[in-house]
């Protein structure tokens, strides 16, 4: 039997729970970034949802990706959603299809070699209307800016921000965290020391309790931070790449990890381009 689209996005949902319970993967924040996915390279290539599974031939996902890159996506992102898909289809949840009496052909997709470029800082001009914008933000959006322009957290990871998560150490505060991306992976945790003026403005505000940051408050960033010159859905994420890349350039990869969680090697890879060193005239000879 053939299944529809529709009808493997729901069989994955449910699957995604019970690997979940064996494994840890796949996050729920993956299986819904992977049906977001399926849905939109179906919408963009002009699948319905009720089609069987077999209309995701290579041309309608080539038909996808021309669509994306014509509303503006660059090859990544539009990429990004033909992995999407993919996770739907991947290899563990085959048993679990063939249980439920299907048969799935292998997805047929494009070719994509292209390395991740490196990270490229906004124009000083850009920056500082990027700095007059986060001076204006008051109540949730300037909450929700500063955990990601002055802390590189994902916006998921601002949503998902409790009390807890704000602790005092030798009378200092601190963000104490696990960023959720990679809490499966490196895991690796996040302790990062409060600049006593932010700390004072959050409780200007009164807290977490005053400052409900929800997906509306990003959509409205994203708005604003499109009309500052940055692209795509997602124009809010800008501001974590901002704060890495500055703090990696001004105090190295070391305090960037710890910053980001991220790993170090993504931190080099992204952030760091060695033919072009941070470093101003310097001899050799000087550092013996």
């Amino acid at each position: 039997m053939i299944p529809t689209i529709e009808q493997v996005m729901k069989c994955y949902r449910v699957v995604a729970q019970t690997e979940r319970m064996k494994t840890g993967r796949p996050g729920a924040e993956t299986v819904a970034n992977a049906l977001r996915g399926t849905a939109n390279v179906c919408r963009s290539a002009g699948i319905e949802l009720t089609a069987p599974v077999t209309a995701l031939t290579r041309k309608k996902i080539d038909l996808a990706l021309a669509s994306f890159m014509g509303r503006g996506l660059t090859r990544l992102s539009a990429w990004s959603y033909v992995c999407q898909l993919r996770g739907v289809f991947a290899k563990w949840c085959k048993p679990y299809y063939e249980d439920a009496g299907w048969e799935i052909p292998p997805l047929d997709l494009p070719a994509f070699r292209a390395k991740a470029p490196r990270y490229v800082r906004p124009c000083a001009e850009t920056l500082q209307r990027v700095k007059a914008w986060y001076g204006r933000q008051t109540g949730e959006h300037w909450f929700a800016a500063t955990m990601m322009l002055e802390f590189a957290m994902r916006n998921g990871d601002v949503l998902r921000l409790k009390d807890e998560n704000f602790v005092e150490k030798n009378g200092r505060h601190y963000l104490n965290y696990t960023p959720h991306k990679t809490e499966l992976s490196s895991g690796r945790h996040v302790c990062w020391p409060i600049h006593d003026s932010i700390w004072a403005t959050f409780e200007d505000y009164g807290g977490l309790t005053s400052l409900d940051v929800t997906d509306e408050t990003f959509d409205e960033m994203n708005h604003d931070l499109r009309s500052l010159g940055f692209r795509g859905s997602k124009a809010s994420y800008e501001l974590r790449k901002i704060c890495i890349d500055h703090v990696y350039q001004k105090y190295g990869a070391e305090m960037a990890v710890s910053l980001s969680g991220d790993d170090i090697k993504t931190i080099t890879r992204y952030y760091a381009d060695p033919a072009q060193p941070n470093i101003g005239t310097v001899r050799v000879i000087d550092l013996l």
